[in-house]
This record gives C-alpha cells, structure tokens and sequence, in this order.
C-alpha cells in the first residue's frame, strides 16, 4: 500500500490510544515509563511533518460503563470517565512537550483552566502550524465511547488516516492470547468488522469510518516505530478500509 496522501499542510494523522495503555505494569494510575514511550513514537512523526492528533480514553483511571454495570447512575458514571481523559490528556501534553514538542489539549467539556475548548477550526489551525492536539473529554456526551470521539474527530479534522495504537500486532478472528488458532487479518472491510462482529471498535466508530471513509489502521504501540511504519503505508497490524480481505 501506498503512503498516505498529503493534505494541503502535509500528511495528518490521527492516533487512539487507551487509557489502559497507560498503566503500563501497574494496576491503576499511569506509568511515566509509558508516557515516554509514546512521546518518542509521536515524535517521530512530527519529525517527519506528520501533522498528528490524538484520543485518549480514561480505563485507567476509571471506566463509566463499568460503574454504570455497578449500579451508578450511567450519565454520571460517564462524566466522570470524561474527566479521566482529561487527566491523561494533561499527562500526555506534558511528556510530548518535554520531547520538544508543541501541544495543545482541547476538551469537548468546558474546563478552561487546565485545556482550550475543542472547535473543529481551531484544531486545524493547531495542525497546520505543526503543532500536536489531544482531543480530551470524548465527545463530551454520555453513552459514546472514546472509540467514537476517535472516528468523529479522525472525520471533523480530515485525517487522512486513523491509526488506533493497542496491545496486539491487528485485527484477529478471535482472541490471540486464549485461542493459539486465532488468525491475524491483514486487511478488512468495514461491513466485515461488524459482521463478525470482530473486537476493533464499537460499532458506532466503525460506521463513522465506513460511512465517511477514513481508513483505520490496528497495530501494536509496543513495537518501536509501529506509527511511522503505519503512516508510511508499510503492512503494519492490520488495515480496515474499503476492499477485499487478507490473513496472515
């Protein structure tokens, strides 16, 4: 596959990341190991004028579907996993700026003190003149999860790719770690994600993907490079877009 095309500014990327990604080998919290990790695989991309924006979620600190399950009222739950994000968006803005990078935190919740309100055509701008934007806080509305804020932003800003950084290398048939059969696909379509019901999105993300047709690569964070290699259009993890189907 070819690199991904140039904007009028450059290529533009944008990255999901988990909130558990961030717990690194703890249990709760964020690991400062991690966030260095991930400050020198988006440098690396800046270097190269990727223009790049990321997701973040907030698992790490606390998950609003999980304290709804436990019988918390779901909008508040989910507010509360909004400011989660917040927190890791802060984290993230402070490790990239201490790699020499120029960041701006933008929330979808008013929270002025700490991070600018998120306006389609102000992220742009930030894009445009180099610098990084986290996208904080969701969509700011209950009921969507932080994968859906990633294909809605991805969509508003007019990336050219969105890339969402997990702990496996793609898209298996089923889960690697329980079953030693599961096959790694290379590519997918969007209507073969939710037919199979395959675990690389929630549904709503996908058909913001399929239905504005931005290209969704899966890879492995862990791997030094995986993000460079992806915006170069390398076969890294696996490729959701418009097409046929490839297993490894």
């Amino acid at each position: 596959m070819d690199p991904i095309p140039a904007t009028r500014s450059g290529r533009r990327v944008l990255v999901k990341l988990s909130g558990e990604a961030l717990l690194g080998g703890q249990e709760y919290g964020i690991d400062a190991a991690v966030l260095t990790h991930i400050a020198t695989e988006i440098r690396q991309l800046t270097r190269a004028a990727v223009e790049t924006a990321l997701v973040i979620g907030g698992g790490n600190i606390c998950r609003g579907a999980g304290m709804a399950a436990a019988g918390m009222d779901r909008v508040t739950a989910d507010q509360m996993g909004m400011l989660a994000t917040v927190i890791n968006a802060l984290a993230l803005q402070d490790a990239l700026e201490r790699h020499g990078m120029n960041v701006r935190v933008m929330s979808a919740i008013k929270i002025n003190q700490v991070c600018e309100d998120y306006i389609r055509r102000r992220a742009v701008r930030h894009l445009e003149k180099g610098r990084v934007v986290i996208f904080a806080a969701g969509t700011g509305n209950p009921f969507f999860t932080t994968d859906s804020a990633a294909s809605l932003r991805a969509v508003e800003i007019d990336a050219d790719l969105m890339i969402k950084a997990t702990k496996v290398d793609g898209v298996y048939s089923a889960d690697p770690v329980q079953f030693g059969d599961a096959r790694r696909f290379e590519r997918l379509d969007y209507d073969e994600v939710l037919a199979k019901r395959l675990e690389v999105m929630d549904a709503t993300a996908v058909v913001l993907c399929r239905d504005n047709d931005m290209p969704l690569r899966v890879v492995d964070m862990s791997k030094p490079g995986a993000l460079m290699r992806a915006v170069n259009g390398e076969a890294e993890g696996t490729l959701v877009a418009r097409g046929g189907r490839g297993e490894s």
